[in-house]
């Protein structure tokens, strides 16, 4: 038999080229707002000399840590990509790594405690975070070049999309999984939906809420690496140049920097997650 190919691909392509060219200003607007918070980032973090910004970032991780292990290895890792060459590239990444997560927990957050307390909101997001979460990484690549170009604000917003699951998945879990006993106590003493979902369940959801973000980290930090097709650059941007020249030492360097990026932003969320 015949049969007939349903036109998916079609439909897909024909629905990305309308709203490209009916929401140009809403992707216009976001593309300004990313810009302008992606320069203040990097643009501070350039402001400060590289001996400077290691040495606070060392302080600063042993104070959230209270481990001076990490501390040390923080500054170690900073210096060994410093005498690499990959200041500046790291800097970016780490930028791009900030902005997206900022923006994937300020959506992410917001849906995860809505789907949480909605049941019509969680039967609407929980396949969409199916769909989300088992997309090869590449495909978040295709829509961000029509509708933002190449460059960092299409790596930020596919970024988004790929890092924002696991915040609205682990939010909605960690509400979920507060007592029904201590729920009924607040309502038995007579609190609002809103003081109920502030001083019982966010707190207690806290530990778990910040599994979310720890992953939504990792998962934004490999993103901003595959992004650099798009023009991210940054440590993946060394990364693709040197699979693009078949300079094997570069490509390795670079990955360094990324494992030791990686690692401290993982240890430091850990041990704030791990806090009670």
């Amino acid at each position: 038999m015949d049969i007939p190919r349903i036109p998916v691909g079609k439909a897909i392509e024909a629905s990305i080229d309308y709203l490209v060219e009916h929401f140009s200003f809403a992707t216009k607007a976001f593309s300004a707002v990313l810009d302008t918070g992606l320069d203040i980032v990097e643009g501070a973090m350039h402001a400060l000399p590289p001996w400077l910004f290691i040495l606070l970032t060392g302080l600063l991780v042993w104070r959230l840590t209270k481990s001076r292990k990490i501390g040390i290895f923080s500054i170690a890792g900073l210096l060994l990509i410093l005498n690499m060459g990959l200041w500046k590239a790291t800097i970016s990444t780490i930028s791009l790594v900030i902005v997206s997560t900022l923006m994937a927990l300020l959506i992410g957050v917001p849906t995860g405690i809505l789907a949480a307390m909605n049941k019509y909101v969680n039967k609407t997001v929980m396949p969409s975070l199916d769909v989300m979460q088992t997309m090869p990484a590449f495909v978040y690549l295709i829509p961000a070049i029509p509708f933002f170009g190449l460059g960092k604000v299409a790596a930020i917003f596919s970024t988004i999309i790929f890092a924002m699951p696991p915040a609205i998945r682990l939010t909605c879990l960690g509400i979920n999984q507060v007592p029904k006993e201590l729920v009924e106590c607040a309502e038995a003493f007579g609190s609002s939906r809103w003081q109920r979902l502030v001083k019982l369940e966010l707190p207690l959801a806290l530990p778990t809420i910040m599994a979310g973000v720890n992953q939504t980290v990792m998962l934004a930090l490999s993103m901003v690496v595959i992004a650099a097709m798009i023009g991210a650059k940054g440590l993946g941007g060394e990364v693709w140049k040197a699979i693009q020249r078949l300079q094997m030492g570069n490509g390795f360097e670079a990955g360094i920097g990324i494992v030791i990026v990686a690692m401290i932003m993982d240890r430091v969320l850990q041990k704030i997650g791990s806090k009670k």
